[in-house]
């Protein structure tokens, strides 16, 4: 028992090792700008295993050198109560966990009758949603991995309201914006200006803004359908909704 307790000890105390570093780490974040979040680094080492060459496109530029129209278009986008939240949108996260178990349930209702009929494609699987706020988001990019577990999703938790206590929302803003991903090898608001308007990410109009907005959630793929019909829809949605968005 003496044993076992030590251990359980010793794993405690390299968690809250764990928890403190994260902590010193975002808290250093206020000063200076990430060289390079958890993610980005795994695709990067996707890319170079793939392709043999690494692709990285990004250009660190401040918050007031980023076009309001930006950040509007990925708050309204994105996470439309991110001013008002405290890294975590409750209703949001209701909202989505309930769409989820209807999409499951709908799934599941249909998978006798697909089995019965083997001539027939299998059913796609239920669309997830989400619900992950901006400062959930970034909380992920820098530090986790992409897997879905219960543990990944806890300190995913943990290192959001780290976020928020550390940081303010302009801030967190400023590093999401610098980081998220918008296309292959392709980081940040001003990478992402160049590479499809070719021009800086402090002149982009509104449209254009929500375009890039849209293109969040599935950047690769939306990177090899900019004719999307979808996609441009999407953005005059968005776009609509950008005068309602508050910046922090």
């Amino acid at each position: 028992m003496k044993a076992l307790a030590r251990w359980l000890g010793l794993v405690l105390m390299a968690l809250v090792a764990l928890q403190l570093f994260f902590v010193a780490h975002i808290a250093f974040m206020a000063v200076v700008a990430p060289q390079s979040t958890s993610f980005q680094r795994s695709e990067a080492w996707r890319i170079a295993h793939d392709k043999g060459a690494l692709r990285w496109r990004q250009q660190w530029v401040a918050y007031n050198q980023i076009s309001d129209n930006l950040k509007r278009a990925v708050i309204a986008s994105e996470d439309d109560s991110f001013t008002n939240h405290d890294g975590v949108d409750w209703d949001a996260l209701e909202k989505a966990w309930e769409k989820n178990a209807r999409a499951e349930q709908k799934a599941a209702s249909q998978k006798p009758a697909t089995q019965a009929a083997p001539g027939k494609p299998a059913p796609k699987p239920p669309k997830i949603v989400g619900g992950s706020t901006i400062t959930q988001q970034l909380a992920k990019n820098l530090f986790l991995s992409g897997e879905r577990t219960l543990l990944r999703k806890g300190q995913e938790f943990v290192l959001t309201l780290a976020l928020e206590h550390c940081l303010s929302k302009q801030r967190i803003l400023e590093i999401y914006l610098n980081s998220v991903e918008w296309g292959e090898g392709v980081f940040g608001a001003e990478a992402a200006a160049q590479h499809y308007f070719r021009k800086p990410a402090s002149q982009l109009s509104a449209y254009e803004a929500a375009r890039l907005a849209v293109m969040l959630p599935r950047p690769r793929t939306y990177e090899k359908l900019p004719n999307s019909p979808y996609l441009a829809s999407r953005a005059s949605v968005i776009t609509g909704r950008m005068g309602d968005a508050q910046l922090p």
